[in-house]
């Protein structure tokens, strides 16, 4: 339980938390992500971001952009390798759903803040897969309206 009271601010306190499960696993596990924390503490995701940040700056955890962030070093340990990145499945996932008419063309896709509750990841890594829709000509972006399903001669060929 947190003390919001104290002279200790909030994240520290849960970087302390961590710290101590951190002694008990093994280098490579991974981390529980920011939104995790967020849930389980019931606070802010900056202040679960700059709980991480204390832990990594220790030297007891690392990140890797697009996959997480582990126990250990870096070079210390072997971590579990997605089959893709965590964006390029994003994205699939929604090419897929759009070939099979859950979005229409012309039609808004789900934004920025569903993807990221629906996969519970960082908002840089919906972002790469929404850029990778778009370069590949599944979706198009209308400033201040949110990206919607390209006309279907616009798809690409698989």
């Amino acid at each position: 339980m947190l003390d919001y009271d104290g002279d200790t601010h909030p994240y520290l306190q849960i970087a302390e938390i961590l710290r101590q499960r951190v002694s008990d696993l093994a280098s490579g596990h991974p981390m529980p992500s920011e939104a995790d924390i967020q849930a389980e503490f019931g606070v802010a995701r900056t202040t679960a971001r700059r709980a991480i940040h204390v832990l990594r700056e220790e030297g007891l955890i690392y990140t890797v952009q697009g996959e997480g962030t582990f126990v250990g070093a870096p070079n210390e340990a072997p971590r579990k390798q997605r089959k893709i990145p965590l964006y390029q499945q994003i994205a699939a996932d929604v090419a897929e759903q759009i070939k099979a008419g859950k979005y229409p063309p012309r039609r808004p896709i789900p934004g920025e803040t569903a993807l990221l509750q629906q996969y519970d990841c960082a908002r840089e890594t919906v972002r790469r897969a929404m850029a990778l829709l778009r370069e590949r000509g599944w979706i198009y972006t209308v400033a201040q309206r949110g990206s919607y399903v390209s006309p279907k001669e616009s798809w690409p060929q698989d």
